[in-house]
């Protein structure tokens, strides 16, 4: 890594850290240490996610007229602004007016971030890039989450201040450190879709694999990340009887394996087509449904239910760790030279859906209609499998398998380019 990836790679490690920090104390913060009730407290988690779908698809579009940089430090300037009020704020307006500022920057930071390492990587080396974002990302939320629940107090209001106050300062040391990048300018790949040269939400719309990827990524965000905390563990508590503390070992247990399995995984995916590491993450997490039937719908023990519930949020880990290398650098693969920015922006507005439409539905679903959710979402990573294998035949080769485009360029010695083709299915 050179000395900008190296920033780079920081500022995803801060940034999430601060969520960690923060976010999972906010609804005690606001509903009891504030005194403003439960419906406050749900409206300021909603307000993440709309701030989010609000700022999104401008932020691509800035990115790709003013740059990753000057968009990510106007980022971060908003996300302290926002950190350091909601410590402040005392009453309902005040506390959503700074959760929508907290939301939107850092909702704005992940596709900036996602733009710069674009532009520090080649096609060759940007799954190992994208890799090491996940995991250092995984390693922030966990390290902030452990610290910030060592801070805080709920009888003290001040504890909460200072957890707020640490972030906002967090963020502007992180906006010194960024603004130190030069960033290369890095050529995209040679057969990008023609038809969206031109830039623009009309152009990527045109861009059939950029939409197809966009579905398959809602997918993936509804059917996972979108029942982490919400339908998964409702579904856990009511229909397996798992404990709380049982809950948090398989949090922990998903985190863990990210951590542990992600560069070996790396290994095995990179020379491998990348549709098809999607297509087997549809069928580790179709077994992990499975596994997630047996501990609520099976008839063995309390241990039994509670082995194998925890086994769910470590199967999920690891197709997270398979899809880390791979779908962020096909997003980028899929960007013409200079549309990147606008590319990450989209796919991350499509992931922000899934995540306030996945807890919406499965919620209610998990708590109360076990085998119908686990049965739903079975279909759904059972779906994913045909969506990958479909794009696949829409990928061309040096999108869908870099490495071997890679290799060809390597042989050609620069002789004219391959007339592009679909991958094999």
């Amino acid at each position: 890594m050179g000395a900008a990836m190296r920033r780079i790679h920081v500022g995803n490690a801060l940034s999430a850290f601060g969520l960690g920090f923060t976010v999972p104390y906010l609804y005690v913060y606001v509903a009891q240490v504030r005194g403003l009730g439960a419906m406050t407290a749900g409206l300021v988690l909603a307000v993440f996610a709309v701030a989010a779908l609000i700022v999104l698809p401008f932020a691509g579009r800035a990115i790709v007229r003013r740059g990753p940089l000057p968009v990510l430090l106007a980022a971060l300037v908003t996300a302290a602004l926002g950190a350091l009020s909601l410590g402040l704020a005392g009453s309902a307006g005040a506390v959503l007016l700074s959760a929508a500022a907290l939301g939107a920057g850092q909702a704005v930071m992940q596709p900036a971030l996602a733009t710069m390492i674009v532009d520090c990587s080649t096609a060759e080396t940007r799954s190992r890039a994208f890799a090491m974002q996940f995991f250092l990302q995984n390693l922030g939320l966990g390290v902030g989450g452990l610290i910030g629940g060592h801070l805080v107090d709920t009888t003290r209001v001040s504890s909460f201040t200072l957890l707020f106050a640490i972030e906002a300062a967090m963020f502007l040391v992180l906006v010194a450190v960024m603004a130190t990048v030069r960033l290369p300018h890095s050529p995209r790949i040679a057969d990008a879709p023609a038809a969206s040269a031109k830039g623009g939400w009309k152009q990527l719309l045109g861009n059939r694999a950029m939409v197809q990827l966009c579905v398959l990524g809602f997918v993936l965000f509804f059917a996972c990340y979108g029942q982490f905390e919400s339908g998964l563990s409702a579904y856990g508590v009511e229909a397996a009887g798992i404990s709380t503390s049982a809950l948090g070992t398989a949090l922990a247990a998903n985190t863990m394996m990210i951590v542990v399995a992600q560069f070996a995984v790396l290994k095995f995916v990179e020379r491998r087509r990348r549709s098809r590491v999607i297509a087997g993450v549809g069928l580790i997490w179709a077994v992990a449904w499975l596994t997630a039937g047996y501990a609520g719908l099976g008839h063995g023990s309390q241990e039994m239910a509670t082995a194998a519930f925890v086994s769910t949020y470590a199967l999920f880990g690891l197709g997270e760790a398979m899809l880390s290398p791979t779908v962020a650098p096909l997003v980028a693969d899929l960007a013409p030279e200079g549309m990147a920015g606008q590319y990450n922006s989209a796919f991350a507005l499509v992931k922000q859906l899934a995540l306030a439409v996945g807890p919406a539905v499965g919620g209610p679903l998990g708590a109360s209609l076990h085998a119908p959710y686990v049965v739903t979402f079975l279909l759904f990573s059972l779906g994913i499998t045909v969506l990958a294998l479909r794009l696949g035949r829409r990928l061309t080769v040096a999108q869908d398998q870099p490495w071997a485009a890679a290799r060809s360029r390597v042989v050609a010695r620069g002789g004219a380019p391959a007339e592009p083709v679909a991958a094999e299915a």
